[in-house]
């Protein structure tokens, strides 16, 4: 297998399974127990809580662990409607992910204005409608995609936070694929809050963190125990926890060779083109993360492609899939302006410090190989899934 979704989650890395192993077995006592075997628990949770603070440039306690990033843009998003009830107006882009996306449709749908601040071609956010929406006021938030997940594009969080603050509004970023992959830095930004994933950056899935500014009110939206000092009550999962702290350090670590990273997404892309010059990136080459790398091949069907790079044993992603595995046409493809034909031609590879040249090599002759089947089983580039009906 050759694993280029790494977007979607990557592999644990080894360091991370040896670090939770005693927390799934002898070491099982309740971190709010006021006993050692308790008190042990207590502590590695804060060791992990640290961790996870050095990541983003943040101090413990300003760190809140919870089950995932869905929960933090959640919990970010509710909270900061419930402390300012009378403003009905939500700012947000066309390229959120869904995690943000069903949120604020969720409140659009109950009497809330929702402004989706639009982006190019290249999924580059237009900071001038940016500026006259926090302009025109009464804003309860500002919610901003750090990274897109599909495309790798890069918003100008710097920016739009700053004009944020230059009007009093609550800001928060889903930071998600950021972290781990790119430099973040809260200590430097005006920031409220920020979501992030342990199993984005090579950490185990189910638990996330919301990073919360010390001068940020928040209104908890899980009541119960107390614990997170107070702001997500419910026992720490602390095998998750401390795989967490663990992986947030490595990843850390590894920010300085993240060009090696950058290598094999390059290659990959130079091999395609080479090869198949029609093909064309998605999105703004020059501003994206490191390791995304989303292609367009004109003319061919991207489910069938997605099929054939299955049974090849190559591992990527669509540009949107529901719950179920259904292929969609990826709706930031068509945020970007391009139509829905592209996008459902679109398909996204993403790299970790995993992968490997030998890899690279023998991903692009087999994407090589299924683009020329699927042009000769579908010379129009119809929607037919390759090997029958379904």
């Amino acid at each position: 297998m050759i694993y280029l979704d790494n977007n979607a989650t990557t592999r644990t890395a080894p360091e991370v399974i040896e670090a939770m192993l005693p927390w799934l077995g002898d070491h099982y006592g309740n971190p709010s127990g006021g006993y050692r075997f308790g008190k042990e628990a207590r502590r590695a949770v804060d060791q992990a809580r640290e961790q996870v603070a050095a990541l983003i440039g943040a101090t413990p306690e300003e760190i809140v662990f919870t089950s995932g990033g869905t929960e933090s843009n959640n919990s970010a998003i509710r909270s900061a409607l419930a402390l300012r009830p009378e403003s009905r107006t939500l700012l947000s882009s066309t390229v959120e992910h869904s995690a943000v996306e069903e949120v604020l449709k969720f409140y659009g749908s109950r009497g809330y204005e929702v402004r989706l601040n639009p982006v190019d071609s290249g999924g580059r956010l237009d900071l001038e409608e940016w500026s006259r929406i926090l302009a025109a006021g009464d804003l309860a938030f500002a919610s901003l995609i750090w990274a897109n997940n599909e495309t790798g594009v890069f918003s100008p969080i710097r920016e739009a936070a700053e004009m944020a603050a230059a009007h009093g509004v609550y800001f928060h970023t889903d930071a998600v694929q950021a972290v781990g992959k790119s430099p973040v830095a809260v200590n430097s930004l005006p920031i409220h809050a920020l979501s992030l994933s342990a199993h984005k950056l090579h950490g185990p899935k189910g638990i996330g963190a919301l990073y919360l500014n010390r001068h940020t009110r928040f209104e908890p939206q899980t009541l119960g125990g107390g614990q997170e000092n107070e702001r997500r009550s419910g026992t720490e999962n602390v095998p998750g926890i401390v795989g967490f702290g663990v992986a947030a350090e490595l990843a850390g670590r590894h920010l300085s060779a993240i060009e090696a990273v950058v290598r094999l997404r390059d290659e990959f892309e130079r091999g395609i083109i080479a090869t198949l010059p029609e093909v064309v990136v998605n999105g703004d080459r020059g501003n994206r993360l490191a390791n995304t790398s989303n292609l367009y091949f004109p003319g061919v069907d991207g489910e069938g492609l997605l099929i054939l790079l299955d049974e090849a044993g190559v591992c990527c992603s669509p540009g949107s899939a529901c719950s179920t595995g259904a292929v969609q046409p990826s709706r930031i493809v068509k945020a970007m302006g391009h139509s829905a034909a592209r996008a459902r031609s679109s398909v996204r590879f993403s790299f970790s410090r995993y992968n490997s040249l030998e890899e690279v090599g023998e991903a692009v002759a087999a994407v090589v190989k299924a683009v020329g089947k699927l042009r000769v089983v579908m010379p129009s580039g119809g929607s037919r899934v390759v090997g029958g009906p379904r």
